[in-house]
């Protein structure tokens, strides 16, 4: 019997072995790695992975920065500055208590004018963009940063967040900056790479508690591809994570809210791309590019993780305790945009552009209404520009809130105010304080059928049954009527 041939193969080298990398993906990042002299275009595109974004997202922000009135929330934040301490300080919402401890601060030295209020959140997002586009050019390719960072600009709820003065542009910086130390401690998790980690978690819970379900993210990340660095870095976490801890310990324990916000039932959650992204196209195209990212190198896994994780959590915490909203979720907008260049960028460039342009084009209405009077949600300007136009000297006002009395404070000078009724009685026991009141003003959140505030007692009586409504105004955002009495004429 004749022997079988035998067949030599040739011996693979060890890096001839690879994981399945169907985009070519590691082959880029692999020639930068070996020792291969980089393209000579390289050290441009780095430059311009952060700068271009920066510069996009803080000229989006700053453009008509002033027009929208601070809403009730922002106002919430001038009282803090400008009120003497502790009054000024939040009762409801504790985690809103570093925040507005900073603004102080940042009030004494730019004052308080709606831009200076506001340039906290627009620096912020403008950092987030640079560093975001540095990141996914470290993820990635210098190209892909550069589109990362430029369709996080380009979203409608980034702009609208630079030009808000709320903690969430500060938390969505810590989110990326965290991330951007996290990648670092992970292949070498030494003291000298998990410390900034561990304090940019604890930015991140200061700035905003909620955000902090980025650590869910990153958990994940951690358990997937370095799971015998867990205790080191569970070690960081719980470091970082000790500052906001202890600071919703104390406010819950005194009777304060943790982030409220809403049980969410189908509604809410269809609505959230829409109020997430600006537009909802915009939310179902990234998410339609997200897909072809998803997790078949580890770099797209860490961004699958901070996009997709943390919503999760805060949907199950919400099932406990009203937390649910749009807004606590905007961290996540930096690896939806991650993703989404991860996948344009495996396409020709000459398409990049007409990309991008789809993009802009799509966000470009949200864009502008951001930037309208009412571009908030809350036209508190036009409400204080109409008492101020039709109040008279004997006037009258009722809040149906009291962060309703803030907005009259910011917006009308004392001179032009109605007299505030019930600044020193509660309203249920204030009936007396209506003798004489010939108009009255009602100023309510939200759009109201009924104008009149459910203040309770003989008050709430006299006010249905003593005046006749002469004028309802639906201001985006605010029920605002005059009452008058019925023995008056109009």
């Amino acid at each position: 019997m004749m022997d079988a041939d035998t067949m030599v193969l040739p011996r693979l080298g060890s890096g001839e072995i690879r994981v399945e990398d169907p985009w070519g993906e590691d082959r880029a990042v692999g020639s930068r790695a070996g020792g291969h002299r980089p393209p000579a275009d390289t050290s441009r595109w780095r430059l311009a992975a952060w700068l271009l974004p920066a510069l996009l997202a803080g000229a989006l922000g700053a453009v008509g920065a002033g027009t929208p009135g601070l809403r009730l929330a922002e106002l919430a934040t001038w009282r803090a500055a400008t009120s003497p301490w502790p009054d000024g300080l939040p009762g409801g919402d504790v985690t809103l208590v570093p925040y507005h401890l900073l603004m102080r601060a940042w009030a004494e030295a730019f004052g308080t004018s709606d831009l200076a209020l506001r340039a906290p959140s627009l620096l912020a997002v403008a950092a987030a963009a640079a560093l975001l586009g540095a990141l996914a050019a470290r993820m990635f390719a210098p190209r892909t940063g550069l589109l990362a960072g430029v369709i996080f600009a380009l979203l409608p709820s980034v702009t609208r967040y630079a030009q808000e003065a709320q903690p969430y542009a500060l938390a969505l910086f810590a989110a990326v900056l965290a991330t951007w130390f996290l990648l670092p401690a992970l292949e070498r998790p030494s003291l000298r790479r998990l410390a900034p980690y561990a304090a940019a978690v604890a930015v991140l819970g200061l700035c905003h508690a909620p955000a902090l379900l980025l650590l869910v993210g990153h958990g994940w990340v951690v358990l997937a591809f370095r799971r015998g660095v867990t205790g080191r870095w569970l070690a960081a976490v719980v470091l970082g994570a000790l500052p906001a801890a202890a600071l919703l310990w104390s406010g819950v324990r005194d009777g304060g809210q943790v982030a409220p916000g809403a049980r969410p039932d189908l509604a809410a959650l269809a609505a959230t791309p829409r109020e997430l992204f600006g537009v909802a196209a915009l939310g179902a195209v990234l998410a339609g590019l997200a897909l072809f990212s998803l997790p078949l190198r580890r770099t797209a896994a860490v961004c699958t993780a901070w996009a997709v994780l943390p919503p999760l959590g805060l949907l199950l915490l919400a099932q406990a305790t009203p937390v649910w909203s749009p807004s606590s979720l905007l961290f996540t907008l930096p690896a939806w945009a991650t993703l989404a260049a991860a996948a344009l960028s495996r396409v020709r460039a000459r398409w990049w552009g007409v990309a991008l342009a789809a993009l802009a084009l799509i966000a470009a209405p949200a864009q502008a209404a951001v930037r309208a009077p009412d571009g908030h949600g809350q036209a508190t300007r036009e409400v204080a520009e109409i008492v101020g136009a039709r109040r008279l000297p004997d006037d009258g006002v009722v809040y149906g809130d009291a962060d309703a009395r803030t907005l009259v404070a910011r917006y009308l000078p004392a001179d032009r105010r109605p007299t505030d009724l019930f600044a020193a009685t509660p309203p249920q026991g204030c009936a007396g304080c209506l003798w004489g009141v010939r108009r009255l003003w009602v100023i309510r959140p939200g759009e109201r059928t009924d104008p009149v505030p459910p203040v309770g007692g003989a008050t709430e009586r006299l006010l249905r049954s003593g005046y006749q409504v002469a004028q309802v105004w639906h201001p985006a955002g605010f029920t605002l009527a005059l009452l008058v009495d019925d023995r008056a004429g109009l």
